[in-house]
């Protein structure tokens, strides 16, 4: 190759996407990576023409809905129906008078009307309870208002209503000085349900919350809160997932204001705070959500069959319609401006980004994700949303829950990416549980399991984790209760020597600590996991007799010194702890394999300057273990599952420190490895 021609091999290469340098597999592709970006950059365009700017645009909440207008001394009220007959506002301060309060309609559809405080000032006061009455060629419904910023539920009725929440005192934040990225090197996630938090058989509080496991939450060393069910839907046990109110917070587990002070708390003790947003279908019911609002059939969501999705039985969004579009970025900009939120993980991103929503689809080939089946306007609205919180708010981190793969999606839009920082390492937990529930512990594959847990694109950071909520519904097992069995109600006192019992306790240590330390570049774990919380998650229903028992966090267990649950919970912390001491899962990290002992069934790895030592044997241990390390050196032991603290069997004497010594021209190590054990070293 002459000079002439590697410059120009440079160049072509260069002016590939670096998304695209990255992964060569990704040249074919390039066109429609490039028509994203250039349809991005056009409708950014289109906004900021029209509105000023991208953050403007996302300010539908302080125009639709009941905004109270202190210039003009009133609230005004607007909703957009298009297709609507004619609208009414009805409430408490006019008797729910059907005609009363007519709303007048816009050009653009917008339907309003304005309280003037003369009139409504003692009659439209906070906590009084509104509707909006939509008459359509079908007739008239009364309906919650689509921009509703709180809805409370009627006691002996179970009828929803609209809140007038306006307190005479604003919220006071004292959380001026939190910075994520002061916080948060690396995002180490404990992903929580305000209301299964209590040990009670009810419903918790946000105000429980903040005051008995945000202490519990920073003990552990978690550094990120993911909050589920926050945003209003009607039905408790669908985990907050039929959303049907996106602006209000759920009022079963408080106020607003309650929220705020959560969310502050968790500031004060170093925590961010992460919103589980649900983007990518909408509750179908028409008296408590947005569907067949104006009467179209459509206007939030796609008309026919194609608004429906067939696996959740729930309404799917329209992301081609601007207003669509300025609906969902205002709802983002509202969490994070009004709730200081500090980032978001967008639920059921698959089923945004195909027209068969994964259902059923194993992806196996790049065309899958270029092709006819992904929907292009979803990909766009999740581009707009990437862009929108980071004008907002540029250290917010955004975790996308896909399950397909797509690439990219996890790299900025300018590199022909969508903009997401993290992507759920959704594979890792399923194939846990596989494990667990068709192997013996003797028949494990190494090869497959470090297969599985390195197995992601490189480039794009990935949040591991052994068990979310998903894993622990109804139906399934939490992994304790998968390795333990019976003995987790029967042989969970500290002096019980009950071999069931010790091998689950020592497997639990050791999937957690693999999943960390080879998984990705954030953790995440589900509420009480961290001690073997033992029981499945099964909100009250008709079918259990509604009863909460299964909807609560057994916390006595992890604070009983008699029990067992203390070792896994003194692990998780010590885990955590060294993973942030270290920073283990920088994204610079590499890791690299040094041995795969399918006979003595041991894994050898380095990361971070780290050497992890993995013993999955059922019953052998190995007195002089000899391997590979890629630096010379002294060694210590930072980390020992085999720790009588953790519940082990104390077989290695941690203070002993360890010596590199040359053989077969490598630098190698020799170590007393015993099974079901896990080590830690680092170079002194």
């Amino acid at each position: 190759m002459n000079d002439d021609t590697a410059t120009t091999a440079v160049e072509e290469i260069s002016d590939l996407l670096p998304l695209v340098q990255q992964d060569p597999w990704l040249t074919p592709y390039e066109p429609v990576l490039r028509a994203r970006q250039a349809r991005l950059k056009q409708r950014i365009a289109e906004i900021q023409q029209q509105y000023g700017s991208l953050s403007k645009f996302a300010l539908a909440h302080q125009r639709l809905g009941l905004n109270y207008d202190a210039r003009r001394k009133g609230y005004w009220f607007r909703e957009w129906a298009p297709a609507a007959e004619a609208l009414f506002l009805i409430g408490d301060f006019n008797g729910w008078d059907r005609q009363a309060t007519p709303l007048q309609r816009g050009t653009d559809g917008v339907w309003e009307v304005f309280l003037a405080d003369k009139e409504y000032r003692d009659r439209l006061t906070h906590h009084s309870l509104f509707k909006v009455h939509v008459r359509t060629v079908q007739g008239g419904k009364d309906r919650l208002p689509a921009t509703l910023r709180r809805a409370v539920q009627n006691a002996e009725t179970h009828d929803y209503a609209g809140q007038v929440w306006r307190p005479e005192t604003p919220f006071e934040w004292t959380d001026q000085k939190f910075r994520i990225p002061n916080f948060v090197r690396e995002p180490f996630i404990y992903e929580a349900h305000i209301g299964m938090a209590t040990e009670e058989g009810r419903t918790g509080t946000y105000l429980e919350f903040a005051e008995q496991i945000l202490p519990r939450i920073q003990a552990d060393g978690y550094n990120c809160l993911q909050l589920m069910a926050i945003m209003e839907h009607p039905y408790y046990g669908s985990f907050g997932y039929h959303v049907a109110n996106f602006f209000a917070v759920s009022s079963r587990f408080g106020t607003p204001e309650e929220l705020k002070h959560l969310i502050n708390e968790a500031h004060k003790r170093g925590i961010a705070v992460l919103l589980d947003v649900v983007h990518s279908h909408a509750v179908k019911n028409e008296a408590e959500g947005l569907a067949n609002f104006d009467g179209s059939g459509g206007q939030y969501f796609h008309e026919g069959a194609r608004g429906n999705h067939p696996g959740w039985d729930s309404k799917l969004f329209d992301y081609s319609k601007p207003e669509v579009q300025q609906f969902l970025l205002s709802n983002l900009r509202y969490w994070l401006e009004e709730f200081h939120f500090d980032g978001f993980r967008f639920d059921g991103i698959t089923s945004m980004l195909y027209h068969h929503h994964g259902e059923g689809v194993a992806f196996g080939s790049y065309d899958q994700y270029f092709g006819p089946e992904v929907d292009e306007d979803a990909v766009l609205y999740l581009q707009l949303a990437a862009s929108l919180v980071r004008e907002l708010k540029r250290s917010a981190i955004l975790i996308a829950e896909d399950m397909s793969g797509m690439p990219g999606l996890c790299r900025p839009s300018e590199e022909g990416g969508v903009g997401f920082d993290y992507r759920l390492g959704m594979g890792i937990p399923d194939y846990w549980i596989k494990l667990l529930k068709h192997s013996r512990d003797e028949d494990w594959n190494l090869h497959e399991l470090w297969h599985v847990l390195t197995n992601r694109r490189r480039g794009e950071k990935t949040v591991a984790y052994a068990e979310s909520h998903d894993q622990a519904l109804v139906g399934d097992k939490t992994l304790a209760h998968w390795l333990l069995d019976k003995a987790i109600y029967e042989h969970m006192h500290k002096d019980d020597p009950d071999a069931i019992a010790a091998r689950g306790i020592a497997l639990h240590k050791l999937i957690r600590l693999a999943t960390l330390s080879l998984g990705g570049e954030a953790y995440l774990n589900f509420i009480g996991n961290e001690f073997g919380h033992p029981e499945w998650v099964d909100f009250p229903r008709q079918g259990n007799e509604w009863s909460y028992h299964f909807a609560r966090r057994q916390w006595s267990l992890a604070d009983n010194p008699d029990l067992k649950y203390q070792f896994l919970l003194r692990f998780d912390q010590a885990m955590i702890a060294m993973a942030k001491a270290t920073r283990l899962l920088n994204a610079a990290g590499t890791v690299q394999e040094l041995n795969i002992d399918s006979n003595n069934q041991v894994l050898i790895f380095e990361r971070n300057n780290l050497v992890f030592v993995f013993s999955f044997h059922v019953d052998r241990s190995v007195p002089d273990y000899r391997f590979h390390v890629p630096t010379a050196g002294r060694y210590r032991i930072l980390l020992n599952s085999d720790d009588a603290q953790f519940g082990g069997f104390q077989r290695i004497d941690n203070s002993v420190t360890y010596e590199t010594f040359e053989e077969d021209g490598v630098h190698k190590l020799s170590l007393y490895i015993t099974s079901r054990t896990a080590l830690v070293l680092a170079r002194m």
